[in-house]
C-alpha cells in the first residue's frame, strides 16, 4: 500500500504544481519540457535500458504517444488553471470508463450488471461534477479544458495498453523512447514561442520543471511498484489509485486554494468514487 500512497502523493502534487505555475509566473511549456528531461533521466537510472534497443526505430503507436503526451500536459494545465485542481482530476480520473468501453471493443472483454452500472453512474458524475454557475463570459468555454482531459487521458490509456501488448522491445525501453520524443516535440514547440512570440528562456521554469518531472516519473514508477507488489489484485490497485487521487486532490484544492464547490459538485464526487468501485467489483466478481 505505501507504493499505492506514494503514487497518489505524485500524480496530486502534479496537480499543485500546475496549479502553482500561473501564481509564480511559470512558464508551462517550458517548465514541461524540462519535465521530459528528468523522467529521461530517471527513466535511465531506474530502468537501465539497453541502449541498442533505444536505437531502434519506435512503433508508429510509441511515436503517437510521445507527441500526445507533451499537448495533453499543457491542456491538463490549461484546465487546472481554469477550472481548478478538483474537477480537473475529476475529469482525468473519469477518463478511465474510455479504456473500459475499448475493452469491450477492442480487447473482447464481456460487459456484465456491475461495469454498466459504474459507467451510467460515472457519466452522470461528470454532469454533476463539472457543473458550475457562470461568473464571467468565458465561462463556458472553460468546459473545452475537462472535456480534452477526458478524451485525452482516456485515449493514452487505452494506447499504452495496445504498446505494452508488444513484447519485441522491453516496456521501460520504450517508455524511455517515448519520454524522448516528448521531450524532442515540447523542445519545437518551445522553439516557436521563443523565436515567434519572442517568449524568453528562464532559469526558473529549468528547476520548476526538473521538480515537476521527479513527481511526474514517480507517479509512474510507484504505480508500477504498486502493481508488482499487489500482482494478484491489480484491480485494488487500480481502484485505491483512482479514488485517492480524487479524494486528496478535492481536499487539496478545497482546503489550501479555497475553490469553490457546490452541493452538486460533492455529489458528482460522491457518485465519481461509487461509478469506480462499481467498476472495480465489476472487474472482480465478473458480473
Amino acid at each position: 500500500m505505501i507504493y499505492i500512497l506514494l503514487s497518489i502523493s505524485c500524480s496530486v502534487t502534479v496537480a499543485v504544481l500546475l496549479k502553482l505555475a500561473k501564481r509564480y509566473n511559470i512558464h508551462v511549456l517550458q517548465a514541461v519540457m524540462w519535465n521530459y528531461l528528468a523522467a529521461i533521466i530517471l527513466s535511465y537510472i531506474f530502468f537501465r535500458p539497453e541502449l541498442a534497443q533505444l536505437v531502434a526505430v519506435p512503433t508508429t503507436l510509441a511515436i503517437a504517444i510521445g507527441v500526445l503526451l507533451p499537448v495533453l500536459f499543457l491542456i491538463l494545465g490549461a484546465s487546472v488553471r481554469n477550472i481548478g485542481i478538483v474537477k480537473s482530476d475529476i475529469a482525468q480520473r473519469l477518463s478511465l470508463f474510455i479504456p473500459i468501453l475499448a475493452s469491450l471493443y477492442l480487447f473482447g472483454e464481456n460487459f456484465g450488471g456491475l461495469k454498466v452500472a459504474g459507467l451510467l453512474v460515472g457519466f452522470v458524475a461528470i454532469v454533476l461534477t463539472l457543473s458550475r454557475k457562470s461568473t464571467v463570459k468565458t465561462e463556458t468555454n472553460s468546459y473545452v479544458y475537462p472535456i480534452l482531459v477526458f478524451i485525452g487521458f482516456g485515449l493514452i490509456d487505452v494506447m499504452f495498453k495496445k504498446l505494452a501488448l508488444d513484447k519485441s522491445i522491453p516496456y521501460t525501453s520504450t517508455l524511455m523512447v517515448i519520454f524522448c520524443i516528448s521531450f524532442i516535440i515540447a523542445a519545437v514547440i518551445l522553439g516557436y514561442v521563443v523565436l515567434v512570440r519572442k517568449k524568453k528562456v528562464e532559469l526558473i521554469n529549468f528547476f520548476c520543471g526538473i521538480v515537476l518531472g521527479c513527481f511526474n516519473f514517480g507517479n509512474i514508477l510507484f504505480y508500477m511498484k504498486a502493481h508488482r507488489a499487489m500482482a494478484d489484485n491489480p484491480s485494488t490497485v487500480f481502484a485505491a489509485m483512482n479514488m485517492g487521487v480524487i479524494i486528496l486532490g478535492s481536499i487539496i484544492g478545497i482546503v489550501l486554494f479555497k475553490e469553490k464547490v457546490s452541493k452538486l459538485n460533492y455529489v458528482g464526487i460522491a457518485m465519481a468514487l461509487a461509478a469506480i468501485l462499481l467498476i472495480t467489483l465489476s472487474q472482480k466478481y465478473a458480473v
